[in-house]
Formats: structure tokens, C-alpha cells, sequence
């Protein structure tokens, strides 16, 4: 007898309906406007059963003040916490800011797509970060180090307006070493300090080989340069199914009952946020 029907995803969205009272055990100053925040699940049975995939995202709530949906940044075999790196821009994240730790917030989910890490076995990875998207990449640089036999070259393009934004400067060095990766960095602007290159992140295509026949692409940043950026690895031959974005809508519940994150009829939130460029491309006012 065949499944009956999922209405709305209920089967799916049933556990993420409920709240997890959370503990705040560190909160690490990234740049002026970044933190990294740490967090526990108060209950450690549903601390370990909590999981997520590499690109999904929670709600975080402080009661009284509001919620705001975050990519998780961080492993996914790590059961003690999972991490969070949030700008302060907002009610909200103002306030999560001026928390400290043991501070405790609400956390919903996890929710939405994920990145298909599965389906990139086997082959070259290319993800490419533009500012605060190298945040929700930390979770699948984890995993393809906790898998890395299980892929072949993987490459990082990260590029911010200024030095001074760069985040997570304190890894790439782990990241080159112990994990194997490839690393190249490039700022719009540069000051006097900075050895590195100065241009936009596609100047960066000119310094890696690119095999369209054996590559992967994740492309997160703001939604301004995935036109860009995935344009240019179409014309070098990648296929648009190869590439995948996370878009970065005003999501509200998490659960496609708000209506704020849709996008014609598909809800980011549920549909997304991690979407084959391939789909971004005909949904309109997408990007």
C-alpha cells in the first residue's frame, strides 16, 4: 500500500514545530558587526537527538523581542552544541548581541533543504562565499572533511568588500593543511596591510581549473552576485544543476505559514533554501 499523502510536509514539520529552551555557551567576536554564538540544548536527550544537514537553518527566539531564522555554521557531528554566526542589524540580533553567556533563547527546527553532499561524492567541489555567506559553508567544509576521501579537489573562493570582514581567517589555515583544501581570498578594497588580491570574486576564476564534467558548485553570499557569479561557470561549462544557491528571504515561521518568504508559489523556507541554480533561474523575483 502506497504512502497516503503529505499534506503541507505535516510529517516532516511536526518536530520542528516544537521549541528547544537553549543555552548561549559562548559568544565570540568575529569582525565589528559579527559574532559567533554557541549553542546548547538545555535537555540532553533532546540535545542528542537533535540533527541537521549541511545548509539547513533554525529560528531563534527571544521571548518578547522576536525570531529570526540563522544557517547553522558548524558541524553536523557535533552534539555537545552547534554554532551560529549572526550580524548585528536588526531588533533582534542587536539584542542577541548584548547577550552573554548562559544566556538561554528558543530554538526552532531545524528547517528547509539542505546542501546534496551525497550527491557530490566523487567529485571536485567548488564553493564560493561572498561576506556572510561563508557562514552556512562552514557546514559542508565540516562534513566533506569528516568525508573527505569520499571527494576529490574541493576549492574556496571567499571574497568581502574590505579585509577588515573577512571571516573565520582564523581556519583557512586548518583548512589548507589538516583538511586539504584549496583557499583563495580577494577584497574590493585593500589597505595598505592586505598582501592579497584586490577585485571581485569571479577575478578569482582565472587562478583555479575548473572541470565542468566533475564539479559541483555551492554559491552563497548576497543574492546580487549569484547572477554573476553562476553566469560565469555556466560559460566555463558547468551545468545549472550542478550549481546550488541558498537564498536568503525575509522568513518569518519556518513553516510556509506566513507567507513572507514565498516566492510565487514556492516557499523558501520549505522549498528551500538551498535551491539547483538551474530552479532559482525560473522563479521569478528569485534573485
Amino acid at each position: 500500500m502506497s504512502k497516503p499523502p503529505d499534506f503541507n510536509r505535516q510529517a516532516t514539520l511536526m518536530q520542528s514545530e516544537r521549541g528547544f529552551k537553549s543555552e548561549i555557551i559562548a559568544a565570540i567576536p568575529l569582525t565589528a558587526k559579527e559574532k559567533l554564538f554557541h549553542i546548547r540544548i538545555c535537555d540532553p536527550c533532546e540535545r542528542e537527538n537533535f540533527t541537521f544537514l549541511p545548509g539547513q537553518f533554525v529560528m531563534v527566539e527571544l521571548p518578547g523581542c522576536g525570531e529570526i531564522p540563522i544557517s547553522i555554521s558548524s558541524s553536523t557531528s557535533n552534539k555537545e552544541f552547534f554554532a551560529l554566526c549572526i550580524r548585528n542589524v536588526g531588533k533582534v540580533t542587536g539584542m542577541l548581541h548584548r547577550l552573554k553567556t548562559g544566556a538561554i533563547v528558543g530554538i526552532r527546527g531545524p528547517f528547509g533543504t539542505h546542501f546534496p553532499m551525497e550527491k557530490m561524492m566523487g567529485y571536485n567541489v567548488l564553493l564560493i562565499a561572498g561576506g556572510l555567506g561563508i557562514a552556512p559553508l562552514r557546514a559542508p567544509i565540516y562534513w566533506a572533511n569528516n568525508h573527505r576521501s569520499d571527494y576529490k579537489d574541493i576549492t574556496i573562493l571567499y571574497g568581502t568588500k574590505e579585509p577588515e570582514e573577512i571571516l573565520f581567517g582564523y581556519q583557512f589555515e586548518e583548512w589548507r593543511t589538516i583538511y586539504n583544501l584549496n583557499i583563495l581570498t580577494i577584497v574590493q578594497k585593500a589597505d595598505k596591510r592586505w598582501l592579497g588580491r584586490k577585485g571581485i570574486i569571479s577575478d578569482l576564476f582565472g587562478d583555479i581549473h575548473i572541470e565542468p564534467d566533475n564539479t559541483f558548485a555551492i554559491v552563497c553570499g548576497p543574492p546580487v552576485m549569484f547572477k554573476s557569479v553562476c553566469t560565469h561557470l555556466s560559460t566555463l561549462g558547468l551545468p545549472r544543476q550542478r550549481m546550488f544557491v541558498s537564498l536568503e528571504r525575509r522568513m518569518h515561521c519556518g513553516m510556509g505559514k506566513c507567507c513572507r518568504c514565498n516566492v510565487g508559489s514556492t516557499f523558501t523556507c520549505l522549498d528551500g533554501p538551498v535551491f539547483d541554480y538551474w530552479t532559482v533561474m525560473n522563479l521569478k523575483e528569485a534573485i
